[in-house]
């Protein structure tokens, strides 16, 4: 049974643990690099060992992060996952950890509380506004590279501060964060104001590819494993693409279907105010935000056309 504890118990556990391995959720984003960092260089920073381990390999987008992956160097006595909302997101090859897992710490309100503790906070926009909120606790120094760390998470889960998730709080803590030295110059520009040549064609290709439905209320993107070859994109080139088609006028509700395998697509889900994203990635077997949430269904790429359209129209309908 799963044992829901706050910020201040959760640095009073990780405060009596060594050997602590910090698990990041497959196709690893800002967020849960950016918590997973901060947190790691913080236990570190009070005299434990700790180390990062992440299904994929760590994008080097994020080498600014300097994380420190798990090479098997001390027995590991403790495990936590950072943004990981169910075990089904860890990937293949930590599935080993199934059932294992000592702490979560997480923001999602679609947790399926795996994990014998867990520290979660749905209210938060993104996991390291907790992280940052348990470093403080744990009296760590929030050095301005741990600062860099966690205003990565903040603002790549937040869209910059623009998604509706966003709260008085979230922005005060990304002012505390730029007063202690995180560099908002610097990390703006590398996630948000400059793309790859890879992410240019791919937007290009979405312009081209994009499906409409339900009166231009629904933007479908598919993205077949086809188009992945003849573009051959790196994982962040894709950052944002889920969400391009809904800035545009009228679309409450965007989805990207990319390829994975053989009859088997990624999902994810953004939405406006007339729809709930957690609640359409949810119909099948997956979950995430109000806003933005996503999921895998396999089957040919009609069958995934058709049920997703079929999803959308009864969440636009209720």
């Amino acid at each position: 049974m799963t044992n829901r504890v706050d910020i201040k118990r959760t640095a009073q556990i990780l405060l009596g643990r060594d050997d602590i391995l910090l698990l990041c959720h497959k196709n690893p984003d800002g967020d849960t690099l950016g918590s997973a960092a901060a947190l790691c260089h913080g236990l570190i920073s009070l005299g434990k060992r700790c180390a990062v381990c992440c299904h994929n390999t760590i994008p080097e987008k994020y080498d600014h992060l300097r994380i420190p992956v798990y090479d098997g160097s001390f027995p590991v006595r403790y495990t936590v996952s950072v943004d990981v909302a169910g075990e089904n997101l860890l990937g293949d090859s930590l599935s080993c950890y199934a059932g294992k897992i000592d702490l979560c710490v997480d923001h999602h309100a679609s947790n399926s509380r795996y994990a014998q503790n867990l520290c979660l906070y749905s209210d938060r926009p993104a996991a390291a506004q907790i992280i940052y909120e348990l470093l403080k606790e744990m009296q760590v120094e929030i050095t301005p590279f741990i600062a860099d760390c966690i205003y990565t998470g903040l603002i790549t889960d937040t869209g910059c501060f623009r998604y509706s998730s966003t709260t008085p709080e979230t922005l005060e803590t990304g002012a505390r964060l730029m007063r202690l030295g995180a560099d908002h110059k610097g990390l703006v520009e590398k996630f948000f104001m400059s793309k790859s040549r890879k992410s240019v064609q791919l937007e290009q290709y979405a312009l081209n590819n994009l499906e409409y439905y339900f009166d231009g209320k629904f933007a479908f993107l598919p993205l077949t494993s086809q188009a992945l070859e003849t573009i051959q994109p790196l994982p962040t080139d894709i950052d944002g693409l889920s969400s391009m088609a809904r800035d545009f006028e009228g679309v409450q509700v965007s989805v990207l279907a990319k390829q994975t395998g053989e009859n088997r697509y990624k999902i994810s889900v953004r939405t406006g105010e007339e729809a709930d994203a957690c609640r359409i990635a949810a119909a099948f077997g997956g979950g995430g935000h109000l806003r933005a949430a996503g999921c895998e269904i396999c089957g040919d790429m009609e069958y995934v056309r058709q049920s997703i359209i079929k999803e959308v129209e009864r969440s636009l309908c209720r």
